[in-house]
């Protein structure tokens, strides 16, 4: 997948994350992890199904908004099939699972609170995305 990115793209972007994560702390009292909130659709539910179901809906969405702002969607290109999309898939939702969250809930909520576990759970995340991308486009 090839995307095009500029400085003013990638600010916006980060700054839109960091208000999301900070509004829903402040609202909710929970952290804005993905993986979390898209487990908690499935039963046994919690009493805040609204809010999650928002939260993801939200999240397609944004896709829409895009479209209506620019008139078109930015190009997507796969270079890769849907049996490797799959196991992306999968091995994502373990280390997600296996991690006790993902991302959004470790790098950007985690970080922001000092906490040493969602440190090395970033440090772990990107050592294993740099050594993936390594690996598949000068290895394999």
């Amino acid at each position: 997948m090839i995307t095009e990115y500029t400085a003013l793209t990638a600010l916006a972007g980060g700054a839109l994350i960091g208000v999301a994560a900070v509004t829903m702390m402040a609202l909710t009292g929970r952290i804005a992890g993905v993986s979390g909130i898209a487990a908690r659709l499935l039963p046994p539910w919690d009493g805040a199904l609204a809010g999650q179901v928002a939260f993801i809906a939200g999240l397609v969405m944004a896709t829409l908004a895009v479209r209506a702002a620019t008139g078109h969607l930015p190009p997507l290109t796969l270079e890769v099939g849907p049996v490797a999309l799959v196991a992306a898939g999968l091995l994502v939702g373990f280390g997600a699972v296996w991690g006790n969250g993902c991302t959004s809930g470790h790098g950007v909520c985690g970080i922001a609170s000092l906490s040493p576990r969602s440190l090395v759970a970033t440090l772990v995340f990107m050592a294993t995305a740099v050594a993936t991308t390594f690996l598949v486009r000068h290895v394999m």
